[in-house]
């Protein structure tokens, strides 16, 4: 699946990121946690040097060594929405199942089981299970209920609607009742797809999706007019009449809200 269909039927390009980009992504947050190792060794070698306590180096160990694996992974995926900064340089992102933002508790999940996946396997179960994984999840990924999706780069644009000039009148005067969500959406991405689909398929969807959205359209085209084009006109003379209605009715809620900023009646307004 290239996309998430949320419940508002609002269709979200999500395309899982390739098992190469994850790789360098993991290997840019490696260098990085290099970094960060070298610096906390640096910072608990002085610790041991100032109080001279074996318990003080084995217990800050064993907490440092904690949250490099389990805390530091888990507060960069829930503080940055599943982008790291190798995630970034890649230009990837871990989202949850429906595309939302991962939580505390999905990174949580993640770096559990990165401990084993990644570190005591050397990263090599978390890189076959990308591989083989439809939507290039790791183990982590499928406990967790997340995957990553490209945020960029071959990202996808759709042509704007336009109405057919010759359906313009017909359009206006017709009757056009509200599609339902999901006859509305399987129409738009036909539209967006119509080109590149294989002409018989293309003919036969297109009449389908026809049949199906006249009967909420009264009166019907002239006679002849093209499927693609009746779809087109359908859907953008009903994007102008909502965008005119939602004009409408934000100017009714600004009169309204002038009426309840007013005085009492008989009270006159004062002078500026």
């Amino acid at each position: 699946m290239d996309t998430i269909v949320i419940g508002e039927a609002v269709e979200l390009d999500a395309r899982p990121a390739s098992a190469l980009s994850r790789m360098l992504g993991a290997l840019i947050d490696l260098a990085v946690l290099a970094v960060v190792v070298i610096a906390a060794m640096l910072l608990l070698a002085n610790v041991v040097r100032v109080t001279a306590s074996e318990a003080v180096a084995s217990v800050g160990g064993t907490v440092m060594i904690a949250f490099l694996l389990i805390g530091l992974p888990t507060l960069v995926d829930t503080l940055t929405r599943g982008r790291s900064l190798g995630k970034l340089a890649v230009g990837i992102r871990v989202v949850r199942d429906d595309g939302g933002p991962i939580v505390f508790r999905q990174g949580l999940v993640r770096a559990l089981v990165g401990v084993v996946e990644l570190w005591l396997t050397f990263g090599s179960v978390a890189l076959i299970t990308s591989m083989v994984h439809p939507r290039g999840k790791r183990v982590g990924d499928v406990l967790a209920g997340t995957y990553a999706v490209r945020v960029r780069g071959g990202s996808r644009t759709r042509a704007p609607l336009v109405m057919p000039p010759h359906l313009a009148a017909w359009a206006r005067s017709a009757d056009v009742a509200r599609l339902p969500d999901g006859l509305a959406l399987s129409t738009r991405q036909f539209l967006g797809r119509a080109p590149r689909l294989h002409v018989g398929s293309r003919v036969e969807l297109g009449t389908r999706l026809t049949q199906e959205v006249q009967r909420y359209v009264h009166p019907l085209p002239p006679a002849g007019t093209h499927p693609e084009a009746f779809l087109a006109a359908v859907l953008a003379e009903r994007r102008d009449r909502e965008l005119l209605a939602e004009h409408r009715a934000a100017e009714r809620r600004d009169q309204e809200a002038a009426l309840l900023h007013r005085l009492p009646h008989g009270v006159p307004d004062p002078q500026s």
